[in-house]
């Protein structure tokens, strides 16, 4: 049995493969070179994050190439839904970030694996591979920073899921009674959470708070 059967699915069948990239010229690219091997079967392609839930919920994928930062639905917040609703689906981060805020974002909204687009076309390969297996992957170039915040960044700076729905909130225009509203809690409680956010994220006023929290990935553009 060749390297390449052996790595096929538990169906006998190639590993499915969904790319998401707004970029149609990178998805060819990557497309391309991922169905050279015989092991690997692209399955649909998304040109934003959108695009990519609905086909990911559509195809339920054994792997999920994402980019990290993409029109309508950031890759952090696509991770988080996925994870959620179709936890077997092994997602891959693809992307030409490599600034530690954006791997520990994704990372921990549940990211099985992450690599650069600088990446060779075999390390690609091996990392599509190594996430459907049920094994992490991290480009070596960003793991030193990774592992340095991991140790240093205490887990108290994460938001809560609530907290971020009160960003994202902000995010949208919204005052505190709408936010209050629209998440049937007390005006008392989101100010609450919004300081938690203004402490863990460190800011000073909520154009900073978005800011950083987009820069994060921990929320999304809302949709004009």
């Amino acid at each position: 049995m060749s390297g390449s059967d052996a790595q096929m699915n538990e169906r006998g069948q190639p590993i499915r493969v969904l790319l998401a990239d707004d970029h149609a010229v990178v998805r060819k690219g990557f497309r391309d070179f991922l169905e050279e091997d015989p092991a690997l079967c692209v399955v649909a392609e998304a040109s934003d994050g959108a695009e990519a839930w609905t086909l990911i919920a559509e195809h339920q994928p054994d792997v999920a190439v994402l980019d990290i930062r993409m029109p309508r639905l950031s890759g952090v917040e696509l991770t988080r839904r996925v994870k959620a609703q179709y936890p077997n689906v092994r997602i891959l981060v693809l992307t030409a970030y490599d600034d530690e805020s954006y791997v520990l974002a994704i990372l921990r909204a549940g990211a099985d694996g992450y690599i650069l687009k600088t990446a060779e076309s075999g390390e690609l390969l091996a990392a599509v591979k190594q996430v459907y297996r049920g094994k992490s992957f991290l480009d070596p170039n960003v793991t030193p920073s990774v592992i340095a915040n991991l140790v240093n960044v205490p887990s108290s700076e994460q938001l809560t899921d609530r907290e971020i729905q009160v960003v994202q909130g902000v995010a949208k225009g919204w005052t505190n009674r709408e936010i209050a509203r629209e998440l049937s809690i007390s005006d008392r409680t989101v100010q609450g959470h919004l300081a938690n956010a203004f402490a863990k994220l460190d800011v000073a006023s909520r154009t900073e708070l978005v800011t950083v929290a987009l820069q994060r990935g921990l929320i999304s553009l809302p949709n004009r």
